[in-house]
Formats: C-alpha cells, sequence, structure tokens
C-alpha cells in the first residue's frame, strides 16, 4: 500500500489520477480558512484542474485553520504535502479517484498567529477564501446585526489582544496592507448563505469599525467581497471511504474526499488584483450571482432539510433512503415546485425544471451514502437563513407554505432528541440546549419552538402559518413522521 505525499506520487497505481505539474514551481495566491471536505471538493479541485493545464501556477492554495479541531487537519496536511484524494461516486457506482495537489502549505493559527497574518499581508496572496461555515459570520438572522460579544470576536477587540477569530486575523492583515501601501486583497465567501459577499463585507467591516473607525470605512470602501454558490454534495469522510480508496485505488490517505459527480460554481467577477482563469475550469463566471444561490439555496438546501428530520424521524439514516419512499420524494417535489419555486429569480442558461429532476437524482445516490444526521446538524444556523425567508416571502405574497411549515415542526420534533422508536437522538447544534429546551415544551405549549424570535421572528403570529405548523407537529406526535407526509402529499 502507498502512502500519499509528495514522494510517492510517481509511484501510484495508474489508475489514480495524479498532478500533472511541478508543485515545486506552485506560487500561492490564494488564503483559505476552513480546509474541509466542501472546499476540497470544489475550490481546490478546479484549481488543480486549472494546474493540469499549466494554468495557475501563481495561485497556489495556503489552507488555514481557526479552531482547535483544525490541528487533526494540520497533521494530516503536513504528513501528506497537503496532498488528498478526491474520490468521485457516480449514481452508476463508478468510482473515479484523482489527487489534488493544488494546496501547498497549511497554517494552523493557534500555533503562530502572525504567520497566518503576514502570508495575507504578503502582495502575493491576492484572494482570503471562506467556508467558515453559515453560522461563521456572526451576524444574527432576525435582527440583521454582527454580534460583537461572541467569545473570539470580544477577545480580538481587547486592545493589544493577539488575533484569534477569522476577523481579527483577516481585518489585521488588511490594516498592514493598507499601512505598507499594498492593495488589499479580495474576500471571498463560499458558504452557504444567502448574498454570502455582502454578509461577509457587513462582518468583517463592522469588526474592522469597531476596532478602528478609519479602519472599519476603509474596508468597506476598498475591500472587494465577491458572491459565489457552489453546488456538491459532499458528505463526511468514513473509514469506509478510506478502506474503500485503498482497496480500489492503492493508496493510503488519511483524510481522502468523497462527493457526488455533480459540481457548478457560480462567482461574482470583481476581483480588483487579478484571479485565476475559472471559466476555463467550468466555473460561471456572472455579473450577478443571486439567482444562482437562491436556486441552489432554497431547492438544494432547503430540499435536504425537507428530508431530513422527517426521514430520520421514519426511521431512515441515509439520504438516499428517504430520498427513495415515494412519498417523501413527492413531499420534496411538492414543496420545490410550489413553494420554493415561486419565489425563486429567473436563473440565466438554467432549465430549474432539469434541475430539480436532477436534485432528486443526486439525493437518491445510494454509493454517496450521505447521512441524514450529517443533514441533521447545525440547524440553527441552516433552517432561519435558508427556509424562512421563503416562507415569509410566500407569507406576503399570499402564496402556500404547508410544507415549509411542515418542515420546521420536523426540526421541532426532532430536537425533542427521541424518534419514534424511542431512541435517543444526538442533537449537534451549536444552541443545543436553548433549541432543545423549546422542544422539549412542544406538548405543552406547542408554538414555543416557533416563538423563539431570534430563529423565527414573529411567525408565530402569523395565524396561517401558525395553523399549519400546528397540524403538522401534531400528526408528528400522534401519528409519526410517514403521516405527517402522506397527509400534505395527498392534500395536494
Amino acid at each position: 500500500m502507498t502512502k500519499l505525499n509528495e514522494e510517492s506520487l510517481p509511484h501510484l497505481p495508474a489508475s489514480l489520477s495524479r498532478p500533472l505539474y511541478d508543485r515545486s514551481r506552485l506560487t500561492t495566491g490564494i488564503v483559505h480558512f476552513g480546509v474541509g471536505g466542501f472546499h476540497r471538493a470544489h475550490q481546490a479541485m478546479y484549481l488543480d484542474r486549472l494546474m493540469n493545464e499549466g494554468k495557475a501556477l501563481d495561485w497556489a492554495i495556503c489552507g488555514v485553520g481557526v479552531l482547535p479541531q483544525d490541528a487533526a487537519m494540520k497533521t494530516v496536511m503536513d504528513s501528506q504535502d497537503c496532498l488528498y484524494t478526491l474520490m468521485l461516486k457516480h449514481p452508476d457506482g463508478v468510482r473515479e479517484a484523482r489527487v489534488i495537489g493544488s494546496i501547498v502549505e497549511y497554517l494552523f493559527a493557534p500555533e503562530d498567529p502572525d504567520a497566518v497574518i503576514e502570508k495575507m499581508a504578503d502582495p502575493a496572496t491576492r484572494i482570503v477564501s471562506l467556508t467558515i461555515t453559515e453560522g461563521g459570520y456572526n451576524i444574527s438572522d432576525t435582527t440583521g446585526e454582527f454580534d460583537a460579544a461572541s467569545a473570539g470576536v470580544a477577545a480580538d477587540l481587547q486592545p493589544g489582544a493577539v488575533p484569534v477569530s477569522v476577523f481579527g486575523l483577516v481585518t489585521e492583515a488588511l490594516r498592514r496592507r493598507r499601512d505598507r501601501g499594498v492593495a488589499p486583497f479580495a474576500v471571498m465567501s463560499c458558504d452557504n448563505v444567502p448574498g454570502n459577499g455582502e454578509v461577509a463585507r457587513k462582518a468583517f467591516g463592522e469588526f474592522a469599525r469597531l476596532l478602528d473607525p478609519e479602519l472599519g470605512d476603509w474596508v468597506q470602501e476598498s475591500v472587494s467581497f465577491p458572491s459565489s454558490m457552489v453546488d456538491r454534495i459532499t458528505p463526511a469522510t468514513t473509514d469506509a471511504d478510506r478502506a474503500l480508496l485503498s482497496e480500489e485505488f492503492g493508496v493510503e490517505d488519511a483524510w481522502p474526499v468523497i462527493a457526488e459527480d455533480f459540481e457548478q460554481w457560480a462567482l461574482e467577477d470583481t476581483f480588483p488584483q487579478g484571479r485565476p482563469a475559472w471559466e476555463d475550469a467550468g466555473v460561471n463566471m456572472a455579473a450577478d450571482v443571486e439567482p444562482y444561490e437562491y436556486m441552489k439555496l432554497r431547492l438544494l438546501n432547503c430540499g435536504h432539510q425537507a428530508l431530513a428530520y422527517l426521514g430520520y424521524l421514519a426511521g431512515y439514516r441515509y439520504v438516499h433512503e428517504a430520498a427513495r419512499d415515494p412519498q417523501m420524494a413527492q413531499f420534496l417535489l411538492d414543496y420545490m415546485d410550489r413553494e420554493a419555486t415561486p419565489t425563486l429569480l429567473p436563473v440565466p442558461g438554467v432549465d430549474l425544471d432539469a434541475y430539480k429532476r436532477r436534485l432528486l437524482e443526486r439525493f437518491g445516490n445510494e454509493h454517496v451514502r450521505d447521512t441524514l444526521a450529517r443533514l441533521c446538524a447545525e440547524s440553527s444556523d441552516r433552517i432561519p437563513k435558508w427556509l424562512v425567508p421563503v416562507v415569509r416571502e410566500n407569507v406576503a405574497a399570499g402564496g402556500e407554505t404547508a410544507r415549509s411549515a411542515a418542515i420546521i415542526a420536523s426540526w421541532a420534533r426532532y430536537a425533542e432528541g427521541v424518534d419514534e422508536a424511542g431512541e435517543q437522538i444526538r442533537v449537534v447544534d451549536n444552541r443545543r440546549d436553548e433549541v432543545m429546551a423549546a422542544a422539549g415544551r412542544n406538548r405543552e405549549d406547542p408554538l414555543a419552538f416557533i416563538s423563539q424570535e431570534h430563529f423565527f421572528a414573529n411567525l408565530s403570529s402569523d395565524p396561517g402559518f401558525a395553523q399549519e405548523y400546528l397540524s403538522a407537529l401534531g400528526t408528528l406526535h400522534r401519528s409519526g413522521a410517514r403521516a405527517a407526509v402522506a397527509a400534505l402529499v395527498d392534500k395536494a
């Protein structure tokens, strides 16, 4: 078995694609925060594709970890010379694997924050990109304000503080560039957040203003924050995936990336200091990304939530199992057609009906083995950003909301922490205690869950939506998830 690293590249089996370029010739042009599967399955992959064509050799990536758990990625990246394997699982069972070489360095900020700051302050760095999760921007879903009281941010705002948060690190690098007369890098968010570029602008601008009002104004006026939409299902890597890669492709990789075969990236073309020729790798460089964002967030991401809690409560554990249940598939399609689609903008070059049909196929890909538990995690960062805006628009327009109400009710039922078989549910959420406390009151006060104003604002006071929510929650309690789905499918 061949352990993956730079020295072993020439000796890997012929069935495993590998970099065709000399990695020693690469220079860093991008610093990326949040080197997880999602980033490695899209941004790093697109760059590797360009590099294999002899392009973008001055746009290699320096990865950065900020959180304590990122130390594990640091260990793996160091041991493998930042190489990793991307294994795609096609619906027909075909697997293809490719070694990605576009990441050339990995820095762990808690060990040496100044090294991270200086890497970004280097004029060669022209883009700082982010996959820091939907909740990583510290923007309230109800007020739209930046939360300066969170632990890392509050610490970074203290006089003379050594930065520990992504906000502190990036802002200090921008300050050094400004003071040295170096043009600012672009800050590119790749997270599943509506208007992620403007959200990033607000978050980093507000942080900088709290630190130094003049610096805050400069960040708002001088730094580019392009928006983007990334569409690729990337489940968590398992030991079974590592074993499969080893057996089928003959390589030992401590942290490969598993993904579906579908890929789409729409990116706003606002990079004052230049960018790779991403369009040559299949990226849609767009003047306006918002239509693509709405399509992806309200169909794919909300579609995932439509299957997640109901599927888990019904006894399924994998996405493909729920997606292949005829009634759940119909429920999902009805949500997409009757509640999500009316809120979408026209998407240039995209046939929405074909996109939705393809989504059903993607969700049903049994080989990806994406778990419902993954989709159920961190719901307090997802539902308010993705689904609640759909509800608001439909309420305002007099549109349908029954299925959205049922999805939220299924989250409330799931957050009670016990499934329909009486088994404990491990609720994973950064606001777990308050979410579960509200769900614990579901039976004595059925509106308790949607009365959490920081998630739902005043939705509980809308009579029509509240009644639909109560009806779905009541059916979930009395008869279970399958009955709740059947009631809505039969009513369509």
